[in-house]
C-alpha cells in the first residue's frame, strides 16, 4: 500500500511538473481550413517544428472549411491566452470577429494565404504568385485554344486569388472555353471526380485540346480518378501546391504539371517570424514573407525529386 501511494505521489508530481512546464511556454494557436489536406498538414508540421525550437506550445484547430468555426476558434484561443495565432487560408475579410478579439487582447495574427489587411501582421503562401507558372504552362500546352474545366473554391482566399489570376490570363486567349465548378471542403476529391465525369461526357476524345485545372492539387487528383476510369488519356491535368499525391501522379504520367509550394518552409518561417513580431510590438509593420514556387512537370519531376527527396514523404 505504501509503495502504491508513493508511486501515485510520484506520478502526480511528474504530472504537475509537466503542466507547469507547458504553462511556461507561450501558446501558439493555429486555425486550419482543413488540417488533414496535404499542403495544410505540411505547413502545420513546419510550424510545429519551429515552435518546438522556439519554445511554443502549439495547438491546432481544424475549422473544416467553415469561416464561422474559424472565428470561434480564434476567439477561443484569445480566451485561452494565446500569444499568437495563425490563420490558414481563410481571407482576413471573413475572420473579422476573430481579428477584433485578438486585436483587443493585443495578440498578433498572421495568415497563410489569407492576405494582409485589417490587423493581420504578416502573410505568406499567397495564392496568385504560386499558381502563375503552372497556368502559363497550361495555356502554352493548349496552344491558346480548346476547352478547360476549372475546379475552384471561393471560400478560401488562396483559391479565390488563383481563380482571379486564371481569368486575367485567359482573357488574352478567347479560344479557350472555360467551364467552372466549385468544390467543397470536405468533399473535394469526390467533387473533382463528379465534375470531371460530367464534363468529359460533353467533351469526347479528339474534340479539341482538353485540360483540367484545380486551384489546388486535390480536386485535380479527384478528376484524375475519373479520367483513369474512362481511360481518357487525351486530357491534360494541372494542379497547384505540389503535394505528394500530385508529384506521384506526375511521375506516373497522370498529371501534367503542378507548382510545388514548400509549405513546410512557409510554416517554419512564419513561426520564426512571430518572435520578431512580438518583440517589435506596436512598431511592427505588416509584411509578406513569400517562398517562391517550383514548376514541376513530367520532364522535370525526376530531377525535382532528386533535389527534394522529402517531397513525396511530407
Amino acid at each position: 500500500m505504501l509503495k502504491w501511494r508513493a508511486g501515485l505521489l510520484g506520478a502526480s508530481i511528474a504530472l504537475v511538473a509537466t503542466v507547469a512546464q507547458a504553462a511556461d511556454k507561450p501558446l501558439l494557436g493555429i486555425v486550419s481550413i482543413s488540417a488533414t489536406e496535404a499542403n495544410n498538414a505540411r505547413y502545420i508540421k513546419g510550424a510545429e517544428a519551429a515552435g518546438a525550437k522556439d519554445g511554443w506550445t502549439v495547438s491546432v484547430v481544424d475549422a473544416a472549411g467553415s469561416a464561422d468555426q474559424a472565428n470561434s476558434a480564434i476567439q477561443n484561443f484569445v480566451q485561452r491566452g494565446a500569444s499568437a495565432i495563425i490563420d490558414m487560408v481563410f481571407p482576413y475579410s471573413s475572420i473579422g470577429a476573430g481579428l477584433f478579439a485578438a486585436r483587443s487582447a493585443h495578440i498578433p495574427v498572421v495568415t497563410w494565404g489569407g492576405g494582409i489587411g485589417s490587423s493581420v501582421a504578416a502573410t505568406n503562401g499567397s495564392g496568385a504568385p504560386i499558381a502563375q507558372p503552372v497556368i502559363e504552362k497550361m495555356i502554352a500546352d493548349m496552344g491558346g485554344k480548346g476547352d478547360l474545366l476549372a475546379l475552384t473554391y471561393r471560400t478560401g482566399e488562396v483559391c479565390r486569388k488563383r481563380e482571379v489570376l486564371l481569368d486575367q490570363m485567359l482573357a488574352k486567349y478567347p479560344g479557350i472555353h472555360v467551364t467552372k465548378d466549385e468544390v467543397r471542403i470536405p468533399g473535394y476529391f469526390e467533387d473533382g471526380a463528379q465534375y470531371a465525369n460530367a464534363w468529359l461526357a460533353a467533351h469526347p476524345p479528339g474534340s479539341s485540346p482538353l485540360a483540367i485545372w484545380g486551384c489546388w492539387d486535390d480536386p485535380a487528383i479527384g478528376a484524375i480518378s475519373a479520367l483513369r476510369q474512362q481511360d481518357r488519356k487525351d486530357v491534360k491535368v494541372y494542379g497547384v501546391n505540389g503535394n505528394a499525391q500530385a508529384l506521384q501522379n506526375i511521375k506516373e504520367g497522370y498529371m501534367t504539371a503542378t507548382a510545388w509550394e514548400d509549405s513546410y518552409a512557409e510554416g517554419y518561417d512564419m513561426v520564426t517570424l512571430l518572435g520578431k513580431i512580438r518583440a517589435a510590438g506596436t512598431s511592427w509593420q505588416p509584411k509578406a514573407v513569400e517562398v517562391a514556387p517550383v514548376l514541376v512537370t513530367q520532364s522535370t519531376v525526376g530531377a525535382f525529386l532528386t533535389a527534394h527527396p522529402d517531397a513525396l514523404g511530407k
